[in-house]
């Protein structure tokens, strides 16, 4: 037997948000802790990520939506997850997520903000809310972390703008809008100029948002606690020991003893190259949002333990409509496609057929679990999104930004395809023009009168607050006749497991006896979805990974919460 070379009482092994809360959780109990991440980045998805964070009837919520109370969160989950996963798991989730990320929080370097207007995905389900349940993370200096800052996984490129300069929801009005008001010009100057500033010295912007916030707030705290990180580790094996430890054998011929617990936190099964055929509708998707790192190779060693997955799901992935373009540096841009375009007036989804298939405003995992349900041959997948000249301007396509000068680099790469009427721009997607006729014109009819009479598009209020306020009466519709029509492909891309290894409430693994398997914790990816493959609302990926994240934590050190 190799000679133990390092011994802690936790080790993570990811970075995403799970692993990092349950990394600094559990140095803020004491322990000693080491975080091993596969990739030479911090962060996983979760850094490229929004970081939209769903939990209910925390210190935040009061401030936006008084009357929310865990009695209507639970509710709102029953009716939409059911039977998918057990109920015991999101009782945990609403029962103690408040306390998990309250004491996460007292840490100084972990802030949470809510916004005034968040909605629920399945707003039409009683006890879903507007406001109060998804949070997210205040932006970050970077600068602050030094030497540090190089190991956060940057975001997608395709999602920021001037090479790297994060933005969000506060800076997009003004940028729209910095040719007609001063105050937005101003904020807009002093917004890009900072930025280049940045770049000049770090290499890079550091004014951190959304998942870059998320984890530098994370990778932070963790410095500060003492927490030991460890970029391109491989763990070949890990090895129970007799009083109850684990031994972590490395690829580089280390070995990590963990004397209270290991925490699986690596991302799930999704880039697993044999799971992946398995485990995800047929034909498997070509595309992936989602960072690199999630091997599934963990899962192997661990399932070879008595391991095992969920078989209840409604999916087993959760998804977004991606289009793919390639880049200059030869590597392929897969851009998901959440809520900037989809659900704007005078842009349409349709199939081979020319036909719609789904409300288009519904949420993006939704958009990709109607495209397999459509699909036959390659009927729906790809799918096409359609857009008048009116639209594109306006609202963008995809990798297309609102109000772009000239068209033509998208065009000239087969990236956004264009065509004077839509008769034309059917023949070169070799999509049914009869059926784009049809569909448009009753899109036109729709808009009119406000009434998707066929999807119903535009009914609830979150998919309302994902169109156009200035729209009416409905909006989420417009015409779609002003030439040239443009149209990007869409694809299934998967953004994160659903189906995932089985704990208990104290995200211990567990055997098919429900007995633990002792000293193996899984949290976000890793541990089977507390939502079974449904997606009630924004941030249902990290909210349950922050919190269980923080109870393995607890439950290793046998701290009670």
């Amino acid at each position: 037997m190799t000679e133990i070379s390092e011994t802690y009482e936790v080790v993570i092994l990811g970075s995403g948000a799970a692993g990092m809360a349950a990394a600094i959780s559990a140095a803020s109990l004491g322990a000693r802790v080491l975080v091993l991440e596969r990739t030479d980045l911090l962060g996983g998805t979760s850094a490229l990520s929004a970081a939209t964070t769903w939990i209910p009837n925390t210190d935040h919520a009061a401030s936006v939506n008084p009357d929310d109370s865990p009695e209507a969160a639970m509710g709102y989950l029953d009716r939409a997850v059911g039977n998918r996963a057990p109920r015991g798991m999101r009782e945990t989730f609403v029962r103690r997520g408040p306390a998990m990320l309250r004491a996460l929080e007292a840490l100084p370097e972990i802030k949470f903000r809510v916004r005034p207007f968040h909605p629920d995905y399945l707003y039409e389900l009683e006890g879903s809310t507007a406001c109060g349940r998804a949070l997210e993370p205040l932006p970050f200096d970077g600068a602050t972390l030094g030497d540090d800052l190089a190991l956060i996984r940057p975001p997608i490129p395709e999602m920021t703008i001037l090479n790297g300069m994060m933005i969000d929801r506060d800076d997009i009005p003004h940028l729209l809008k910095m040719k007609k008001s001063l105050r937005s010009l101003i904020y807009s100057v002093r917004l890009v100029g900072s930025y280049y500033a940045q770049r000049m010295r770090h290499g890079r912007g550091t004014r951190l948002l959304m998942g870059n916030a998320l984890i530098g707030r994370s990778l932070a705290a963790a410095r500060r606690l003492g927490v030991d990180i460890v970029t391109q580790a491989q763990v070949l094996d890990i090895e129970p020991q007799d009083d109850g430890g684990q031994r972590l054998v490395l690829a580089d011929g280390r070995t990590v003893l963990a004397t209270k617990g290991v925490i699986l936190a690596s991302g799930g099964f999704g880039r697993h190259p044999v799971k992946r055929v398995e485990m995800l509708p047929s034909p498997t998707p070509a595309y992936s949002p989602a960072a690199p790192g999630h091997t599934g190779e963990l899962h192997d060693i661990v399932l070879g333990m008595g391991a095992h997955y969920s078989d209840t799901a409604a999916q087993t992935c959760y998804w977004a409509p991606v289009s793919v373009r390639n880049r200059a540096d030869g590597t392929t841009a897969v851009f998901p496609h959440f809520v900037l375009d989809r659900s704007k007036p005078g842009i349409v989804s349709v199939g081979r057929d020319g036909l719609r298939f789904v409300n288009e405003s519904r949420s993006y995992h939704e958009f990709v679990s109607a495209m397999f349900a459509a699909n036959t041959g390659n009927s729906h997948i790809p799918a096409f999104l359609i857009a008048d000249s009116v639209a594109v301007k306006k609202y963008g396509l995809g990798m297309v930004r609102p109000g772009e000068k000239t068209l033509t680099p998208h065009l000239s790469d087969g990236y956004l395809v264009s065509a004077p009427t839509l008769a034309e721009l059917a023949a070169k997607l070799d999509i049914q023009a009869a059926g784009l006729t049809t569909t448009v014109e009753r899109m036109n009819q729709f808009a009119r009168t406000g009434v998707d009479e066929d999807f119903h598009r535009g009914e609830t209020v979150y998919e309302r607050g994902n169109g156009d306020p200035t729209v009416g009466p409905n909006p989420t519709l417009g015409t779609l006749k002003t030439g040239p029509f443009y149209a990007v492909r869409l694809y299934p891309g998967d953004i994160g497991a659903a189906t995932g290894l089985m704990t208990n409430e104290n995200a211990q693994l567990i055997r098919r006896d429900g007995s633990v398997i002792d000293g193996l914790f899984a949290c976000g990816a890793d541990m089977n979805s507390i939502m079974g493959g449904v997606y009630p609302g924004p941030g249902i990926t990290i909210g349950p990974g922050i919190v269980f994240g923080s109870i393995a934590a607890h439950t290793a050190m046998g701290v009670e919460t």
